[in-house]
């Protein structure tokens, strides 16, 4: 086995000493992403700058007899990103280039540290946009996402980042590199769909190096409908889908929500509201208005007592700058927040808000709700002080009760964040030991 400074002096010959972190100040970042807590540290932190040093640093992590954990820009809210035995960190954030957006086949090809928003950007300047849109976005990079199978709110119509990749560049644990899906595979294993199989598999697979991504049509039309209380609002949601509509996005967002983005960002979001839905529509323009008007006429027969639509692009621009905003907003109101990330049939939302509601008064914790209703995706956030022991037990108490739930009606631990480290005591709840083992 390859000695640890023997593996040290092979990385900076491969990478050169800048980009090889031994350091434990520098180290220190790569213990932790966005879930809180913190674990032990790597023992190096390697950061490529081209996808093709990946299996030589594989290869000599696994010469070294050491994990490897891929990370993109440590937005993860799950702990998928933690080095929880040590090992070398693989810090993808170098890998920024879009390597190719070519317009006539709808495509786009990015290396794996290039931000979801600056994608988004590049091809919104030639008239589209690349659907998955998580709150992170501005941050989150698209090997994260392929990693977690990010959503976020366009992807009620669009689905979510596994819909959208055509071909994933990897590199197995074994340092063998190549590309699958779209044709082009390097490794195949006839009857199997890789590429379902690596997108959702948190970096426990293979690394990613490089995405050939496809992108759908502009959306534009946007309301934003108001109603008493999030248990209505969840209603109505229901009620648009079952009727055979379907929106781009149905983003509801409670009182709590709108108080923290109107303090925090100087939004000017209706405080008189329990709750407020997003709706956002798309397609050829012809019919559009028509669609619209139907749904808001449906929102009004579930108590939704005001309506506004969004008549202008920079207006649309300040409703999603102001959900986006949401979990950036949360520290006017508290020194912190634990989010739950689960999914439940759309059907079981107002059951599940009824549920948050009690716990708030139970265990004396707000409890905000800002979600991607139209796929059933729930993001409670606890509030609390992360210095207060009691308060932190009751984080976890509160948390521990809506997966339990959200198992119970029908739903899964996690809707787009991943299992991690977070989750994985609750898989046995899902799954049969064999299952698991």
């Amino acid at each position: 086995m390859m000695l640890m400074h023997e593996f040290l002096t092979a990385l900076r010959d491969l990478l050169g000493t800048e980009h090889v972190i031994t350091d434990p100040v520098h180290l220190a970042p790569y213990c932790h992403d966005w879930l809180p807590g913190d674990y032990p540290l790597p023992d190096v932190v390697v950061r490529p700058t081209d996808p093709a040093y990946l299996p030589a640093i594989v290869r000599l992590a696994q010469a070294a007899g050491l994990p490897v954990v891929a990370r993109g820009a440590g937005t993860g809210l799950a702990g998928g990103a933690r080095p929880i035995y040590g090992g070398v960190v693989i810090d993808l954030s170098c890998l920024r280039m879009i390597e190719q957006i070519d317009i006539p086949n709808r495509q786009v090809l990015a290396q794996a540290g290039v931000i979801t928003y600056e994608l988004s950007t590049a091809v919104a300047d030639q008239g589209w946009f690349y659907a998955p849109d998580p709150a992170s976005w501005q941050m989150c990079t698209i090997g994260g996402n392929i990693a977690n199978n990010s959503g976020g709110p366009r992807c009620l119509k669009y689905g979510v980042t596994t819909n959208h990749v055509l071909a994933l560049e990897v590199t197995l644990a074994d340092g063998r590199q190549g590309w699958i899906g779209d044709g082009t595979e390097t490794f195949t294993w006839h009857g199997y769909d890789l590429i379902g199989l690596l997108v959702g598999s948190e970096g426990t697979l293979a690394v990613i190096g490089r995405a050939r991504l496809t992108r759908k049509p502009e959306a534009n039309r946007v309301a934003l409908a108001l109603f008493p209380d999030v248990v209505t609002a969840c209603a109505a949601v229901s009620a648009i889908l079952a009727a055979g509509y379907v929106p781009t996005a149905l983003e509801v967002m409670d009182a709590t929500t709108m108080l923290a983005v109107n303090r925090a960002q100087q939004a000017d979001l209706p405080v008189e509201a329990g709750a407020a839905l997003i709706i956002e529509i798309d397609g050829v323009t012809e019919g559009l208005d028509e669609t619209m008007a139907e749904i808001e006429a449906m929102c009004r027969r579930y108590r939704a007592f005001q309506i506004r639509t969004a008549t202008t692009i920079a207006e649309q621009e300040r409703l999603w700058a102001a959900r986006r905003s949401a979990f950036a907003s949360f520290h006017i109101l508290a020194p912190s927040f634990y989010l739950v990330d689960t999914v439940v049939p759309r059907t079981r939302l107002p059951t599940m808000m009824a549920h948050t509601q009690r716990l708030s008064t139970k265990y004396g914790l707000p409890i905000a709700n800002v979600f991607h209703a139209g796929d059933g995706n729930l993001h409670p956030l606890i509030l609390y002080d992360p210095s207060d022991p009691v308060q932190v037990a009751k984080a976890q108490a509160i948390t521990a009760d809506v997966l339990a739930l959200s198992i119970a009606e029908g739903g899964a631990v996690s809707g787009e964040h991943g299992i991690g480290v977070e989750k994985r005591d609750f898989l046995a709840r899902l799954y049969r030991p064999a299952d698991l083992a």
